[in-house]
């Protein structure tokens, strides 16, 4: 791939970086406009499509999405290059901030702030695990998710289980055949 699309690539996931405050999901557009009105790189249907999968694959769809259309436009190189792009200016202001934040830290008004900060991320967790339990309540029913909710807890937080793990075996568990399903076929079958 040319160099000069590698540059169209890194200067236009730098500058979803850049204005896309909020996170993921307000970067989608930005994402569309660059992508696809801009540039061409995919058509809206196929936009679509990376947005879908992406969105069902775990981690944070502002690296997911800019890591596979890179990979489509450029290769691996593409990826590299569009992931760094639009990770790079969430870490020089984590950096500053934080940075900032850690100097001044004992100033009053900036030590408030920081213990406010507090309650409003417990608020957001809370939505969070309530998002979690509600789509859990749908799947599964109630019954199933309050007890597989408190066999994690009480794995992770009694005993002292990594959550990895235990997410881990649950992947396993549930790529397991189902025992009853098999012994009442060998049961009709004698």
């Amino acid at each position: 791939m040319a160099a000069s699309q590698q540059g169209k690539l890194f200067f236009s996931f730098l500058r979803i970086g850049l204005l896309g405050f909020g996170g993921g999901p307000s970067m989608i557009p930005l994402v569309h406009q660059e992508v696809v009105k801009r540039h061409a790189w995919l058509e809206d249907e196929e936009f679509a499509d990376v947005l879908a999968i992406a969105n069902t694959l775990p981690g944070p769809i502002a690296t997911k999405m800019p890591g596979y259309i890179g990979y489509r436009v450029g290769g691996a190189l593409g990826c590299l290059n569009a992931v760094l792009a639009v990770i790079l200016p969430m870490i020089v202001a984590m950096i500053l901030l934080l940075g900032l934040f850690s100097r001044y830290r004992d100033v009053a008004w900036i030590h408030g702030m920081s213990q406010g900060m507090v309650p409003v991320v417990m608020v957001m967790m809370a939505q969070l695990a309530w998002d979690f339990l509600n789509k859990s309540r749908l799947a599964l029913g109630w019954i199933v998710s309050l007890l597989m909710a408190g066999v994690a807890g009480g794995l992770i937080y009694w005993l002292g289980v990594h959550p990895g793990l235990v997410i881990g075996a649950l992947l396993v568990a549930a790529l397991l055949p189902p025992l009853t399903k098999n012994k009442a076929v060998e049961g009709t079958a004698q």
